[in-house]
This record gives C-alpha cells, sequence and structure tokens, in this order.
C-alpha cells in the first residue's frame, strides 16, 4: 500500500511539474519546439506583466526564424539548435507568431493572461 502510493505521488508531481514553466533567475521559461515546420505548443499561456523567456527548440534539420511582428521579435535557429527569446511586461492579449521560412504551417500565438 506504501509503495503504491508513493509510486502514485511520484508520478502525480511529475505530472505537475511538467505543466509548470521552468524558472531560472527568477525567470519563468517556457519551450516551443519546431518540429516537421511546426511550432508545438503553438498556443503557449504566459503571466501578462511579467519577464520570460521561450525557449525554442529546433528539431528539424533546417534553420526556422521565430518571428513575431506583434512583439518585434525575430531570430534565427539553425536546425537542432536552441534559441532564446527574451520577452515581458505583455498587456493581456494574443501575439502571433510565425517560422519565417515555413509560414504556411508554423503559426503559433502567446496569449497573455
Amino acid at each position: 500500500m506504501t509503495k503504491t502510493f508513493s509510486l502514485f505521488a511520484s508520478v502525480l508531481a511529475l505530472g505537475v511539474v511538467a505543466a509548470l514553466p521552468a524558472q531560472a533567475d527568477g525567470v519563468k521559461t517556457f519551450e516551443l519546439t519546431i518540429k516537421d515546420h511546426k511550432f508545438q505548443p503553438e498556443r503557449l499561456v504566459v503571466p501578462a506583466g511579467e519577464d520570460f523567456v521561450v525557449v525554442v527548440k529546433n528539431e528539424d534539420d533546417t534553420p526556422e526564424e521565430f518571428e513575431s511582428h506583434d512583439l518585434h521579435r525575430e531570430k534565427v535557429i539553425n536546425g537542432h539548435s536552441t534559441g532564446k527569446v527574451r520577452l515581458g511586461g505583455l498587456k493581456p492579449g494574443e501575439y502571433a507568431f510565425v517560422g519565417e521560412f515555413h509560414e504556411d504551417t508554423a503559426k503559433g500565438v502567446i496569449v497573455a493572461e
């Protein structure tokens, strides 16, 4: 019974940790993955009014550019590489982004709440 409860508690804790954003140097970090020229997740919910970092992991063989006209940001991430985009102080709302090299499939939105 104790082993079953401990295993259940461990699995539950891992699930909670996986759902929360990471935090480094007091700044929350959110992850986006580019795979098959698509962003995952396509919808990223962040806290309004707070600084945060979006870590973009490109799992494709080719480079991609994270670009957002709404956020005035662009960052090229080489294939099989990771890039960071620091953002913050967003007013509540939705901010579109695309992968400029594959705009037809690589689309997403950052939602500040």
